[in-house]
């Protein structure tokens, strides 16, 4: 039984009508958001919440499922009274989300049995590592594309499996269900009459073969994880079911769903093999598209499920950052030496260089390509003269770092070099950023006319399987850019900033022993 209005403190609206158009709704790490789209790929209403993320422990991430849900559909009630466009007008729903996050609930009550584990949580590194240590990486990484880590969901529905009392007993006997973020969305917005995901969804699980597109029963055996707790996996443009009549009287269609980065991934209309996109968000994530090849990184990256629609897989290559955006939000919630995070850009341009200091946000280890979950956080290279605006400078030029090595990883597995890379997020908005990474990868950097394209992403895809837009050329039509960044930075200037960072990440890693998997510089 799905949550109800009444059970969330939501009441059902009513609003005027008017024409066609999608919903996309956004269920984001730091806030849940809904979108009204017309047929230009144009946002013409939207509403925002943010969500509270707790840390019980340190390097534990926790949300709870139940303010998602009752703010994602306050949100999509917010965006109808804001607009006047009424649920009759909506053609079809889209949703995108944060991935790997892990919700696991009762099937009869709706009610979850613990807090979602986030992506970002830490907790079940120790048994991550211990698949390494067995000898299961391979194996892992030849099914799902994946590395074995924290990041991914398996470890984390295991987790609640076997530290909430009574979990077990009532995942056996088929009373618990697991889901992504997507699927719990899903579940109660149509009333419990669909549990369901998406490919690229499943794909993050660390449970899902790549290959034969299902459920892999030898690692659900691995992690002792009952396949009667896990949702069935659909096309990510396709039928998910109607939103039920307490929440939008008219019961739009739920059409598109896609985990956020694969739905930038479309919303960028990298629809073509070797195109590629970064999403600067609370972390930083770079996809390309590898079509119908699984390429096996040699160099800290994961594959993964990139598109699935129109009754075909296409596949990536993946980099995820762990902190970005959320380094700035560090410096203006923990140190307090920002007051909101529009103004790095000035502080950063304020100095001509970043004076030798330099910050590794591996506040919960570091991702790709490095995978090291030991790792922490580090800031090195003051000195008497550094100030507030060093740090500042340092915090926005790690995410530009970061990326880099993402990127020269994806060019040495994909085999070939970027001609540009496409880019959007809240970060994305920042000009010294985006040039700072222009500089640093020498090619240039293309910031995407809209910053919600992980939105328009899950647009397209909903607005694709109703018949809204044709096919994709008509989607690329409403694809534009609005700066182009080429690289200024001296190849001395480049050489030597590049050479102080991976200084600095050597650092951040030697504070706590661990293996890893180097890049070379591009």
């Amino acid at each position: 039984m799905a949550l109800s209005l009444k059970d969330l403190g939501l009441v059902d609206r009513q609003y005027s009508t008017g024409s066609s158009y999608i919903m996309t709704i956004d269920s984001g790490t730091t806030s849940v958001r809904a979108m009204i789209v017309d047929a230009y790929g144009c946002i013409v209403a939207q509403a925002s919440r943010s969500i509270k993320t707790t840390y019980p422990h340190p390097g534990w991430v926790e949300q709870d499922p139940t303010e998602i849900l009752a703010s994602q559909i306050a949100v999509m009630m917010e965006v109808q009274f804001k607009s006047g466009i009424h649920s009759d007008s909506i053609e079809a729903i889209g949703i995108t989300n944060q991935r790997e996050t892990t919700v696991v609930w009762d099937r009869d009550s709706g009610q979850p049995i613990y807090n979602a584990i986030g992506w970002q949580c830490r907790r079940t590194a120790p048994l991550a590592q211990r698949l390494v240590d067995e000898g299961y990486e391979d194996m892992i990484r030849a099914k799902t594309g994946l590395t074995p880590d924290a990041y991914f969901s398996a470890t984390k529905v295991a987790w609640i499996l076997d530290n909430v009392s009574g979990a077990r007993e009532l995942a056996e006997s088929g009373q618990l269900l697991f889901g992504t973020i997507d699927s719990w969305l899903i579940f109660n917005l149509t009333g419990g009459l669909v549990f369901a995901t998406d490919y690229t969804n499943a794909s993050r699980t660390m449970l899902f073969n790549i290959h034969t597109l299902d459920w892999d029963d030898e690692l659900l055996e691995l992690l002792n994880i009952p396949r009667r707790m896990l949702p069935e996996v659909r096309w990510s443009s396709g039928e998910f079911g109607r939103v039920s009549t307490d929440i939008m009287t008219h019961r739009p269609r739920i059409m598109g769903v896609a985990g956020d980065q694969q739905a930038s991934l479309f919303g960028h209309c990298c629809f073509e093999p070797g195109q590629a996109k970064n999403t600067y968000g609370t972390g930083c994530f770079m996809l390309m598209n590898t079509g119908d090849t699984v390429v096996e990184s040699k160099n800290g990256l994961v594959a993964t499920i990139g598109i699935a629609e129109q009754g075909k897989v296409s596949y990536a290559l993946e980099g995820s950052i762990f902190h970005a955006g959320s380094v700035i939000q560090w410096l203006r919630d923990k140190l307090q030496i920002i007051g909101s995070t529009k103004e790095t850009e000035g502080i950063a341009l304020s100095r001509p260089d970043n004076g030798g200091c330099y910050l590794v946000p591996a506040f919960s280890g570091l991702g790709a390509p490095w995978w090291d979950a030991g790792a922490r956080g580090l800031i090195c290279g003051l000195t008497g003269a550094s100030d507030r605006s060093s740090l500042v400078r340092a915090a926005c030029e790690s995410m530009a770092y970061q990326s880099y090595d993402v990127l020269c990883a994806m060019e040495a597995d994909a085999g070939s070099r970027l001609d540009s890379l496409s880019v959007d997020g809240g970060a994305s908005r920042n000009e010294f950023i985006m040039q700072f990474q222009a500089d640093l990868l020498g090619i240039p950097v293309d910031q995407t006319e809209s910053v919600e394209t992980t939105a328009l992403g899950a647009a397209y895809l909903a607005g694709l399987a109703v018949g809204y837009w044709e096919d994709h050329e008509e989607l690329r039509q409403n694809h534009d850019y609005a700066k182009h960044f080429m690289p200024q930075m001296s190849e001395e200037d480049r050489a030597r900033n590049l050479a102080g960072w991976h200084d600095a990440v050597a650092r951040a890693r030697s504070m706590c022993a661990s293996s890893s998997v180097l890049v070379g510089t591009r």
